[in-house]
């Protein structure tokens, strides 16, 4: 049976591996090009003057390259292309410059610059992929710029470097994977249902319309089934609500036991659960509810001196059948609960006006 560790919200929201929307990535990306590409201007202008013609007539290329992609990327499907082209410009751009030194003394401190570009754009494993080569081909060109470390303030010099960059590129690693663990247990805090560890019910509602666009495209078929408790509130009112939830507890694990590993299940709230059961005929959709009712019926519960049995009763639809969208499946499986509620509880009823689908007497009660 699934359950919600899979990152829906984060797809929802359209979450990159970065943890930036992509959204937020584009926008970042278009002031990127936009600040590179004028401080190319400045620096090919400098460049110039400075005696490097070629140098400067290459940077305002490459700056006009930039501020047309920075008009592209307002539209392009693909902004993970866009964003490695831009690093691994920029990143060999920055070990050109290195090559250089008469032109720019300073560039070495670009390498820097490296890995917080990659991981905050890339993500954390792309991002250390990308950056260390980079860094490391620019610390050994700023080696051989220095030449023979044989004195004090040459080896100071290169260990200045070396450790200022092993050091940010460790920072910007640890806090990519700090933000990582937060941002899972967010997701799983938005999508899971505290007490019993299902699925909430927005969590639900998006795994329903998700199976329904994926059956609509494969031909297959599904059976959306409501759950709710029988007589719940009556466990509340004499014994509290601490033997309510250790009541909704045991039901969330049972759900969990019992069902098998393609099917998934929410809490809807209060004793009210959804289950989707893929690929399933009528038939088979029955035989698995049922059996799911007997095990609850079945079991029994220790709370201090008191012993807590339970029922529960079902409301099935399948799709299409007896509906191709969210809200007339969950009406047309709320009409079956309701049914088997009228007919004397624990029970499955499906969501046919005119029959159940296979009718039951309620057991007796122990």
């Amino acid at each position: 049976m699934q359950t919600p560790q899979s990152m829906d919200l984060g797809a929802a929201l359209d979450q990159s591996c970065s943890g930036l929307r992509d959204s937020h990535r584009r926008s970042l990306m278009r002031l990127l090009f936009m600040v590179t590409g004028a401080a190319l201007l400045v620096f090919a202008c400098l460049q110039i003057l400075n005696g490097f013609g070629w140098v400067g007539l290459g940077e305002i290329g490459a700056s006009t390259l930039l501020f047309l992609g920075a008009w592209r990327l307002r539209t392009t499907p693909h902004l993970q292309l866009w964003i490695y082209t831009y690093l691994l410009a920029l990143f060999s751009f920055f070990l050109a410059i290195m090559l250089l030194p008469d032109a720019s003394v300073t560039a070495f401190v670009w390498i820097l610059m490296i890995p917080v570009l990659a991981y905050l754009l890339l993500g954390r494993r792309a991002g250390l992929l990308l950056s260390l080569p980079f860094m490391l081909a620019g610390a050994g060109i700023y080696w051989h710029y220095l030449g023979e470390v044989g004195s004090p303030a040459v080896l100071i010099d290169l260990l200045n470097l070396v450790l200022c960059a092993a050091l940010t590129l460790t920072f910007v690693h640890v806090y990519e994977m700090r933000r990582e663990e937060a941002e899972r247990r967010l997701v799983d805090m938005a999508q899971t249902d505290a007490l019993t560890g299902l699925a909430n019910r927005s969590t639900f509602q998006a795994t329903l319309h998700r199976t329904i666009a994926e059956n609509d495209r494969s031909g297959a078929v599904f059976a959306l089934v409501i759950m709710d408790l029988d007589h719940f509130k009556i466990i509340n009112d004499n014994l509290g609500h601490d033997a309510g939830d250790l009541v909704l507890r045991s039901i969330g694990q049972q759900l969990r036991e019992r069902l098998r590993s393609t099917d998934f299940v929410g809490r809807l709230g209060g004793e009210e659960f959804g289950l989707i059961l893929r690929d399933v005929t009528p038939a088979t959709a029955f035989e698995l509810v049922d059996q799911l009712r007997q095990s609850i019926a079945r079991r029994e519960l220790d709370y201090g001196e008191a012993r807590i049995r339970v029922t529960a009763s079902f409301g099935i639809a399948h799709w299409p059948e007896h509906g191709r969208d969210a809200e007339t499946l969950f009406c047309m499986a709320d009409q079956g609960l309701y049914r088997g509620k009228r007919a004397g509880r624990n029970c499955v009823f499906g969501a046919d006006t005119g029959k159940s689908i296979r009718p039951l007497l309620p057991d007796r009660a122990v």
